[in-house]
């Protein structure tokens, strides 16, 4: 797994089309899928920040998210959609990871587009695949998908938040 400045510096188009996706109405917008305690799928929306290259969600403390994450740390990432039909898509997973360095927390909560609180739990969003989905012939029968992917490196996966 990557970070996102690893993952922007191997594919920069990509992550370019990602970054916009995220921050298509400014504040960042995404839907956090992650996996409960019984295995079950769990979705809310969230609003990732971007601070120091780096991806990153906030999550209040009585989250049922934020226990998904402390105990699994799986994740799947999705953009909003935008408001007409075929608009574009952009998908990540990977695993999330605490950050407890109250250095990096404070630059993250400089970071955010939206009213961030303090109280919040800060996990870095390390990347594992991505997709970029287009659709091509748009509200007609051929209507398609056109996917773009991408997968990081195999090696170790992240273990710790360090700047």
């Amino acid at each position: 797994m990557v970070t996102w400045k690893e993952f922007a510096a191997a594919e920069r188009d990509l992550a370019d089309v990602g970054r916009s996706l995220l921050f298509q109405f400014k504040v960042g917008l995404a839907f956090l899928a992650t996996a409960r305690k019984d295995g079950a799928p769990r979705l809310h929306p969230v609003c990732p920040v971007l601070s120091n290259d780096r991806l990153f969600v906030l999550i209040t403390p009585t989250s049922p998210k934020r226990h998904d994450l402390l105990r699994d740390g799986r994740y799947a990432l999705q953009t909003f959609p935008q408001p007409k039909p075929g608009s574009d898509e952009f998908y990540i997973t990977g695993k999330a990871v605490l950050v407890d360095d109250s250095s990096a927390r404070a630059d993250i909560l400089r970071d955010a587009k939206h009213m961030a609180d303090a109280s919040e739990t800060a996990f870095e969003l390390w990347i594992d695949r991505v997709m970029h989905t287009r659709w091509e012939h748009v509200l007609t029968p051929q209507m398609r998908s056109e996917h773009r992917k991408w997968r990081a490196p195999a090696g170790p996966a992240a273990q710790s938040w360090s700047r």
